[in-house]
């Protein structure tokens, strides 16, 4: 691990190593395996194949029983063939007529791949690979949504100055600014779920023109249909050319993206937080903050999380911008860029772990937000200018500009002013009443909607 190239596979490899059933070579090889068996089992069952013979349950165990018990072990036996015939999807072929040869099934050995192109293979793997890494890609996201919308209700009603522009602004509260990031979260999460993902079995250029020239009666979309979508779960694509045009893989990255992208926002602002003190963090015995400063403790949780959702995004762009163009009915610059899905995964991976690292070290410092709305007067200057104008005095936004732009505001003048205007009692009263940590409008009743 000390030697890998790779942070991913070393510095982090920990922290994604459920990703490599998910997206390593031996993933692949095991889904292309997996895709390859079911293909034949289909074509068996079929009574218009009759060559294609149907199966005793025992043969139809015997073929399973390869996928099941393909291990990193017979994947090399693949990487073997491979190195002879310099095709990957070839030496799977290979690799299943070795395993049948020498029992019942032998005699089906020419109905393995029968029909198929490599990409036939190949797009339904990978669609299996983005399935598995979702699987373990989302329950890790769904922790970090719900451990911010916890924050969101234990701190509903706990108030903020809020910050426009790096400038004291009216205040809200905690929960609900956190609310807002839990809501933009799940709308993505649901984008992400919503993706619809794509496989086709189709031949070489999308046409079953083998398939036909074979079997003609055969019925070759539903055949297919069975496999994509009664053997995986998937949705068949009709309309495709030598491949899967991958335009569901860039609906699927942009919305991995935008997810991240809102994560970062999120961590920024924690970043943000903790460094004027709204936020202390809990200290780990043992951990460092920094080599020369004792009493430092970084965000640091909240920076890695940041730094991996940027890498993460930036392979997810690419995948997103590439994958759907290809020459004519294909070519080959799809290969080598899907290999990399992984990668936007696994940098996914380590930046959700860092930000449930840094929420799991959050301490609230009420005391350092209450001194600052006790410092921030000057935010009262819109409730009293907006109760102004519905009281018919004359220009109420520039006469609170000049008492409060460039002063230092205190809860003395502001209270010295409101005492002088012409206002309903009632009004007045309510004014008097306010204070910035008061002033936070229906931010706890907003948070309470999650």
């Amino acid at each position: 691990m000390i030697t890998a190239i790779s942070p991913i596979d070393g510095r982090y490899a920990s922290k994604v190593s459920v990703l490599t059933t998910c997206f390593s070579e031996y993933a692949l090889m095991r889904n292309r395996v997996k895709v390859e068996v079911q293909w034949l089992l289909e074509l068996c069952a079929e009574p218009d194949i009759a060559e294609c013979r149907s199966l005793s349950a025992l043969e139809q165990q015997t073929l399973r029983a390869i996928v099941d018990d393909f291990t990193p072990e017979k994947a090399q036996r693949v990487k073997d063939l491979e190195s002879v015939t310099n095709h990957d999807v070839k030496a799977v072929e290979y690799y299943l007529k070795e395993q049948i040869d020498g029992t019942t099934l032998a005699d089906l050995s020419e109905f393995i791949h029968f029909g198929c192109t490599s990409e036939d293979i190949n797009n339904m793997s990978h669609a299996l690979m983005l399935s598995d890494g979702l699987a373990a890609l989302t329950p890790l996201q769904q922790q970090i949504e719900q451990q911010i919308a916890q924050f969101a209700h234990d701190f509903r009603s706990v108030p903020l100055l809020a910050r426009t522009h790096g400038q004291t602004a009216s205040p809200t509260t905690i929960g609900k600014e956190l609310a807002v990031f839990v809501a933009r979260l799940r709308r993505q999460s649901c984008a992400i779920a919503d993706v619809a993902i794509l496989g086709k079995l189709n031949g070489a250029v999308g046409n079953f023109n083998a398939h036909v020239a074979a079997y003609p009666d055969v019925d070759w979309p539903a055949l297919a249909q069975r496999v994509i979508e009664g053997g995986f779960g998937l949705k068949q694509n009709m309309f495709t050319t030598q491949i899967e045009p991958h335009d569901y893989m860039a609906e699927l990255f942009d919305a991995l993206a935008r997810w991240n992208t809102i994560l970062t926002d999120f961590n920024r602002d924690m970043w943000a937080y903790i460094s004027i003190g709204y936020f202390g963090q809990k200290t780990i015995k043992g951990e460092i903050g920094s080599s020369t400063m004792p009493h430092k403790v970084n965000p640091i949780d909240f920076e890695n999380a940041e730094g991996n959702c940027g890498l993460a995004n930036a392979i997810f762009a690419h995948l997103a911008t590439k994958l759907p163009i290809s020459r004519l009915q294909r070519d080959l610059t799809d290969s080598t860029v899907l290999r990399n899905m992984g990668v936007g995964f696994g940098y996914s991976m380590i930046a959700y772990h860092s930000a449930l690292k840094g929420l799991s070290k959050l301490q609230l410092n009420e005391v350092k937000l209450a001194n600052d709305l006790d410092q921030a007067w000057e935010v009262l200057a819109e409730p009293i200018q907006t109760v102004m104008r519905k009281a018919g005095i004359a220009n109420p936004y520039e006469k609170l500009k000049e008492l409060t732009r460039g002063h230092k505001i205190t809860k003395e003048i502001i209270h010295d002013f409101v005492s002088g205007l012409d206002l309903p009692e009632q009004d007045k009263q309510r004014l008097l009443d306010m204070s910035p940590a008061s002033y936070v409008g229906l931010a706890p009743e907003i948070a309470d909607l999650l």
